[in-house]
């Protein structure tokens, strides 16, 4: 299957931005999940980057970023600890709500496994939670700061060795992690939960792993990654977590929908495409992608499953916003002191022979009824204006024009699949 890569940018617990990446789709994402990288990581650690890939494949589009002071991301790693990680994925999950859709599903790997565990319950949308290697609990970090932890005790800081880069630790992190109730955490979870580790690991010893399953209530699940390693640097290990991770991720995070999934025209959709496809979900229920947005399309009861508007709704909701849009441009640029604009429509079908207007005789006619409401101190002349500016919007004038509809029937085929360059790095 098809797939883009977005480069995304929001602001982090701390106020500085972070970098972000969301692998989407190129259908309508069947869910969005979030994904949170190990300790020192960076968003295109190996298993981040393999795994968010791969599962675009089964439809989901997941974001991925760097934590405040790593990678790409703003703001110093020294004034950083747990929470701090746990307030980047809150708002990293207003992001996505805001701009796409909430996850509802969540996946960590290694610290970042503590950190979804720790976060579920700040994001009600989430129905599902993956941890990969992760650590029953956060303080499990402590052992790779022994050599240092006197030093930062003493110091209230120290320059530390972490997978052959140095950081600056203070006592205010050590402090964090150890105050951190976890295993209360996983026990309220709230959500399906699935621990996935591998029996060798010697980052986390899997005993982490036991103890994260058996702190938890059901539905839970286990899959062992035998003979992975910790940063899942083997294609295949990653290759594998995930389609096990999608799987069970269908029964919990989204309404599975017929295969396969129907790609866009285009890898990059130019402006103004917009991809429709059935999204499974009732008979006539549609998923509409107009470039970064995701709608929903259906007819109302009884015949449809009233998921989303109708497509006369969407025709209606275009004439509008063109009707409002043009005449706020008009306004602005005669700095006329108009304060607000509604539009409210509604369409039918009447007879012909109803109609003193029309050049149809027989049969039946569409009707658009629309009502403009202009808020402002505007005089008559200005309002009369205003009314003949919103036949000029583009929309009206093309419903009527004559308007050519070529319809091509594509072959069937998948799009091509994007290189991948990804470097491994970071620990925990």
């Amino acid at each position: 299957m098809s797939r883009r890569s977005e480069r995304l940018e929001f602001p982090g617990s701390q106020g500085s931005p972070l970098a972000a990446r969301l692998d989407v789709p190129d259908s309508i994402p069947r869910a969005y999940a979030l994904f949170a990288h190990c300790f020192t990581c960076t968003k295109d650690v190996v298993a981040a980057a393999r795994i968010s890939r791969a599962l675009t494949d089964f439809g989901i589009a997941v974001l991925r970023f760097d934590f405040t002071g790593l990678g790409q991301s703003g703001g110093d790693f020294a004034n950083t600890n747990f929470s701090s990680n746990i307030e980047d994925l809150a708002h990293a999950a207003d992001f996505l709500r805001k701009n796409f859709a909430a996850p509802s599903l969540l996946i960590g790997h290694s610290l970042g496994g503590a950190a979804v565990l720790a976060v579920t319950h700040r994001i009600p949308e989430v129905r599902a939670v993956a941890t990969i290697g992760a650590p029953a609990d956060p303080d499990h970090l402590a052992h790779l700061l022994l050599e240092n932890r006197a030093e930062i005790q003493a110091r209230g800081e120290a320059e530390v060795q972490l997978a052959g880069r140095t950081f600056r630790i203070r006592r205010q992190f050590l402090d964090d992690i150890a105050a951190q109730p976890q295993a209360q955490r996983i026990r309220n979870l709230g959500a399906a939960l699935l621990v996935m580790h591998s029996p060798v690991d010697t980052t986390v010893d899997a005993d982490n792993a036991r103890r994260i399953y058996d702190s938890a209530r059901h539905p839970k699940s286990f899959v062992a990654l035998d003979g992975a390693d910790h940063l899942l640097t083997k294609p295949a290990d990653a290759t594998f977590a995930a389609g096990m991770l999608a799987t069970w991720a269908s029964r919990y995070a989204f309404d599975p929908i017929p295969e396969p999934i129907v790609p866009s025209p285009a890898a990059d959709p130019a402006e103004g495409l917009v991809v429709v496809s059935e999204s499974g979900t009732g008979t006539f229920a549609q998923s509409v992608s107009i470039g970064r947005h995701r709608l929903t399309a259906d007819e109302p009861e009884p015949i449809g499953t009233d998921t989303g508007p109708s497509p006369y709704d969407f025709l209606l909701a275009g004439l509008g916003a063109c009707t409002s849009m043009t005449v706020r441009m008009y306004a602005e640029r005669k700095k006329w002191p108009l304060k607000k604009v509604t539009v409210t429509l509604r369409h039918s079908r009447i007879h012909a022979q109803d109609c003193a207007d029309c050049d149809t005789e027989i049969g039946q006619v569409d009707r658009i009824e629309r009502v403009i409401r202009f808020d402002g101190d505007l005089d008559d002349s200005q309002r009369q204006r205003l009314r003949e500016i919103a036949d000029k919007c583009p929309v009206h004038r093309t419903l009527h024009s004559e308007v050519i509809i070529d319809t091509i029937v594509s072959p069937a085929g998948e799009g091509a699949r994007a290189p991948e360059s990804v470097v491994a790095e970071g620990i925990v």
